[in-house]
């Protein structure tokens, strides 16, 4: 696996307040519809162009929770990285995320807890024109031990058209 990427978390002793990572991902349809898979929301103004123009927004947008996903993801893969436990997440959703929209998350260490290895951390999501479409904060179980991991690709899916294609291809 010489292309393997790897990642090396922060452990709680090595973060400080006021530290900072940046993490983007691009909204697409599929990563749309790979969410409504895996989470059973199926709500028509994500899915559906036509009902979605009759809308607020007059397009399809991305599920609310996805940018909390996103937001996981930063978490997961920047700061702290591996390891990392999440105890509760907080979110305001300020501006539709729409297709096509390149996030990024913004993270800021803003409490490091004294008693136990928790970190209170900000989160900020922007799009690629600078305007917030979410902000919270994160209460997360920093790691205690050092580590290197090698990123695990995503398995493999495959989105079917039909419904009853699905049961088939199971089969």
């Amino acid at each position: 696996m010489s292309d393997a990427t790897q990642i090396t978390n922060l452990t709680f002793d090595e973060i400080n307040v006021g530290d900072t990572a940046n993490y983007s991902r691009l909204v697409t349809t599929r990563e749309v519809e790979l969410f409504a898979a895996v989470s059973g929301d199926h709500n028509p103004v994500h899915l559906d162009p036509e009902y979605a123009a009759t809308t607020q927004f007059g397009e399809c947008i991305a599920h609310g929770m996805l940018t909390g996903a996103f937001i996981s993801a930063a978490i997961a893969m920047e700061l702290p990285g591996p390891g990392t436990i999440y105890l509760g997440q907080k979110l305001q959703f300020r501006s539709p995320v729409t297709l096509g929209d390149t996030l990024t998350v913004a993270l800021e260490i803003t409490e490091k807890h004294a008693s136990k290895p928790w970190l209170t951390i900000s989160t900020i999501v922007n799009n690629q024109n600078g305007k917030e479409v979410c902000r919270g904060e994160a209460t997360v179980m920093a790691p205690g031990k050092k580590e290197t991991v090698t990123v695990v690709p995503p398995p493999a899916v495959q989105l079917l058209d039909d419904p009853d294609s699905a049961a088939t291809a199971e089969n």
